[in-house]
This record gives structure tokens, C-alpha cells and sequence, in this order.
């Protein structure tokens, strides 16, 4: 069946809707929802029962940058600085040092197995040398395995912002196979372009989205998350344009605006957690059709050495020597090594040789294919179990809960106080958003003029006002007061 203008729809809502559903039951027998997805995707393709003719690189490239700037966006968003930051340098090392030992190791691995040459060697190695943010932040989030000492947010750090490491050696490597004749030393000046424009747009970019999301007067609140996803393709696009790396962009965009107080801030939250879901969804279904099983069947011995190697030397090889000057246990370094999943990012890096023409962009494809699902299968469907193993996991009554979670369950120890505000008081004419709010409490209602109001963050305080306030402790009412330049609130 060829796809058209008049049956797109109809197709792609039924293979949305049987992915959900589908993911829902499978989850229970702990199969990772992203294989199901990729599975419904073959089954649906040309070789599969579906019959869907899909062969075109250009368009699932297409989808899966456009796919993968709101996973990245998404999951910087929900990264915590303050929990980031203890690890900032670990993750770094890991995105940077780790992704490239790892192009190299498997490399030449590679090169000595087949009859591949240097450079397409290391050029396999690089399209599966990151791990993928959308495997990682699915698995992690939806199994809600909660990890001792930051293991969490530094195998969340190093999904988010490996990625564009990745992309340069990628592009530089491929660049190496169409033009034999430059060297290696080509590839020094395109990393530090794309990295230092990459960084230095991403900060910038999310300074002004910060300033236009909060000073913007939308007439609706529905319209913001609009505004974002419109400040979103703006970063990548016009980092991408003067020569940075736009995934990098995004990702320190989103990271510094998820740290930020912004207006409607949860609306745009719970907007992104969705459409992040959405753009999984779709893309490990484009790129389950884009793939033909009858094509992989030869590659699968070579495929499951390849896989085999990397998650087993390529990968902790890497990890252990990235991480050398730091202190770290041993189980904590095992269990980054075993969290090197890779998904739908290879994936899409794969289109890139197929869109070049070059000789062995199909193999290339295949093999990067069957790593992908390999690896989601194996390290996927156990990272809680080697949780156990190594000891690294918190047992679930220990769980930590957030603020938020706390106010959401309606947590019975829940502190509220009424807080009036005079005349005199600095606040009165600002918005709710300018208050720098602790974020371990919140301005449920406001009574003004005998009426209750629901407040946002655009909402603006009058003199008069008396906010009600919940926390979830006294010290964080008497934070509240401090913020509010109110007397001392004595903690009973």
C-alpha cells in the first residue's frame, strides 16, 4: 500500500492508537515500549503485514530531527540544575571523552572485522556512539527507578547533551568517506565551530525566551506552549544556521529555562511531557518503516558481534577511562557502562550516509538498525534488575518525592497560611512570575475584593491582596515571608 495525501491519516492515527494501546499491555511483561513501537513499525512496513511503502531517507530524516528537537527540549525542561550540577563535570566528560573513545574503539573493531575501510568503520562507530536521550529518559521515567548518588541525573545529563558530539563526528567521518583525500586534522576547527556556537547560542537563545515568554501578554493560556515550540525551531534553526550544533542549543535551552520561573510554567510542562511522548511514538514508527527485515537477515551475525562489542567493551571501556580522575565506586561506573542505550538517534545519524550515496550506506544502515533494537532489547528490559545486582537502586519505600509530588497526593502535613499585603509592601504591581517564588510552595488562591481568583504566573499582586499559601513544611512558609518582605514568621 502506498501512502497518500487521502490515506496518511487514516494510517498513521491507526498505528498511533495500536502503538498506545499496545504499549499500555506490553509494559506489563516488561518490554520496552520503543521496541513495541519499532516492531509496529516493521510489522506495518513493506515486508510486514501492513504492506505501507516507505522508502524515503530524506523525509524520516526529516521527522526524526524534527522528532528529536522536542525529546531533547522535553528532557531539558525537566532537568533539575541544582541536581545536575554536583555532576556537571562527570557528565560532560561522559558526553564528550566517553563518545569519542567509543567512535574509535568500535571502530577499529569494525575495521578489523569487515571489509569495511578505516573511515566507514569509524564512521559506524560514531552514529552509535552516543547514547539516546529518548530510550534513556523513556526507560528511566516510565520504570521511575530511582538511583543512589546522582546516577540518575548524570545518565540523564550525558543522554541529553551527547548527542551533538555524536552529530560532529558523524558529519566530520562521513565528510572523510566522500572526500578521501582530507585528514583527520579537517575535523578539529568543524567541532569547536559547532560546539562554542552551539553552547553560546543555547544560553543566549534561553535568555531570551525567557524574557519574551514572561513579558509577552497572551490572550490565552493555551497560546504559550505555541510561543515555546516556535522559540524551540528557533534556536536549532539559527544555531544550525551560522554553523553550531542546534541539538546542543536546544538542550541548554531548555535546560536553562526548566530552571527558570517562568508564566504557565506547568502548562507548558505538561504540553511538552506529551508531545514528547507523541514524537517517540512517531519517530520509532517512521524509522521501523524506513527498515526492511528481509534486508537484515544478513547482517544479523555480524550485527549481534558488533552490538555485543559495544555494550560489553566499547561502551565501559569508554565510561571507565572518561570517568579515571573522578571518585566514583566501581558499581556506580558498571552500571553508567551498562546504560548505554541506543535507540532511535543512531537511527536517524543512519540516514545521513543513505542520503550521501555512498557504497555501503545501506549495510551501514542495517547494522545500526539491528544495535539499536538489540541494544533497547537487552539493556533496556534489565536495567532494574542490574540495579539489584550492583546496589545501586533505592528500595521503594525510600523513593524521594519532589515538592510538587508532595502538593499533588495532597500530603497531609501540608502547611497553609493566609498572608495579607499591605500598601507599602515592594511586591504590590508585580507579577507572580518576578516574586522568584520558593519552589517547594505555592500560591493556590488569592482573595481580592471578597472574590477568590486562581492566580498564574502573569497574574499581577495588588495591595490589598491576601494570598494563600501552601508549603510543605514551616520552613518553607517562613521562605515565603522572606520572599514576600514580610516580618519574621515565627516556626513553631
Amino acid at each position: 500500500m502506498n501512502l497518500t495525501i487521502e490515506n496518511i491519516l487514516l494510517v498513521g492515527s491507526l498505528l498511533l492508537l495500536i502503538s498506545i494501546f499496545a504499549g499500555k499491555t506490553t509494559y506489563k511483561f516488561g518490554v520496552p515500549t520503543l521496541v513495541l513501537f519499532l516492531g509496529i513499525g516493521m510489522l506495518a512496513g513493506e515486508d510486514g503485514i501492513g504492506g505501507i511503502s516507505f522508502d524515503d531517507p530524506q523525509i524520516a530524516q526529516l521527522i526524526g530531527i524534527i522528532s528529536l528537537n522536542f525529546i531533547l527540549f522535553s528532557g531539558g525542561l525537566d532537568t533539575d540544575w541544582k541536581a545536575v550540577k554536583p555532576i556537571m563535570k562527570e557528565g560532560l566528560a561522559l558526553s564528550t571523552l566517553g563518545v569519542l573513545l567509543t567512535a574509535i574503539t568500535l571502530g577499529i573493531f569494525v575495521y578489523y572485522i569487515t571489509d569495511f575501510t578505516i573511515y566507514e568503520s569509524l564512521l559506524l562507530g560514531s552514529i552509535v556512539s552516543s547514547t539516546d536521550a529518548a530510550a534513556v529518559f523513556s526507560i528511566l521515567r516510565s520504570k521511575n527507578l530511582a538511583l543512589k548518588t546522582n546516577l540518575r541525573p548524570t545518565l540523564e545529563m550525558e543522554s541529553g547533551s551527547n548527542d551533538p558530539m555524536a552529530y560532529v563526528l558523524t558529519i566530520a567521518f562521513l565528510g572523510l568517506v566522500v572526500n578521501q583525500d582530507q585528514g583527520l586534522a579537517s575535523m578539529i576547527p568543524l567541532f569547536l565551530k559547532q560546539m562554542i556556537i552551539g553552547g553560546i547560542a543555547g544560553f543566549g537563545f534561553g535568555k531570551l525566551s525567557k524574557i519574551v515568554i514572561n513579558r509577552i501578554k497572551l490572550d490565552f493560556e493555551g497560546l504559550y506552549p505555541v510561543l515555546v515550540i516556535a522559540l524551540m525551531f528557533i534556536t536549532f534553526s539559527a544555531t544550525d544556521f551560522v554553523g553550531g550544533n542546534g541539538f546542543l542549543a536546544i538542550y541548554i535551552c531548555a535546560v536553562y529555562l526548566g530552571n527558570q520561573y517562568l508564566i504557565h510554567k506547568k502548562t507548558i510542562l505538561k504540553m511538552y511531557d506529551g508531545l514528547a511522548w507523541l514524537m517517540q511514538i512517531v519517530l520509532f514508527l517512521t524509522l521501523g518503516l524506513l527498515v526492511f527485515p528481509t534486508q537484515m537477515i544478513p547482517v544479523i551475525g555480524i550485527g549481534l558481534v558488533i552490538s555485543l562489542f559495544l555494550m560489553f567493551v566499547a561502551r565501559p571501556v569508554s565510561v571507565f577511562i572518561s570517568l579515571i580522575f573522578f571518585k566514583m565506586k566501581l558499581r556506580r561506573r558498571f552500571y553508567i557502562s551498562w546504560v548505554g542505550l541506543r535507540g532511535a538517534v543512531p537511527i536517524v545519524f543512519a540516514t545521513y550516509p543513505l542520503l550521501a550515496g555512498i557504497e555501503k550506506a545501506n549495510m551501514i544502515f542495517n547494522i545500526v538498525f539491528f544495535i539499536s533494537l538489540t541494544s533497547i532489547l537487552i539493556q533496556g528490559t534489565t536495567l532494574s534488575i542490574v540495579a539489584k545486582w550492583l546496589h545501586v537502586g533505592l528500595p521503594e519505600k525510600v523513593k524521594p518525592k519532589s515538592p510538587t509530588d508532595e502538593f499533588l497526593s495532597e500530603h497531609p502535613k501540608t502547611e497553609m497560611r493566609e498572608i495579607g499585603i499591605a500598601n507599602s509592601n515592594a511586591i504590590v504591581g508585580k507579577k507572580i512570575v518576578q516574586l522568584q517564588f520558593p519552589k517547594n510552595a505555592i500560591i493556590a488562591m488569592i482573595k481580592r475584593d471578597e472574590k477568590y481568583i486562581t492566580p498564574n504566573g502573569a497574574t499581577i499582586i495588588e495591595a490589598d491582596d491576601v494570598l494563600i499559601v501552601l508549603s510543605d513544611s514551616k520552613k518553607g512558609i517562613q521562605r515565603v515571608y522572606d520572599t514576600l518582605n514580610i516580618g519574621q514568621f515565627e516556626i513553631q
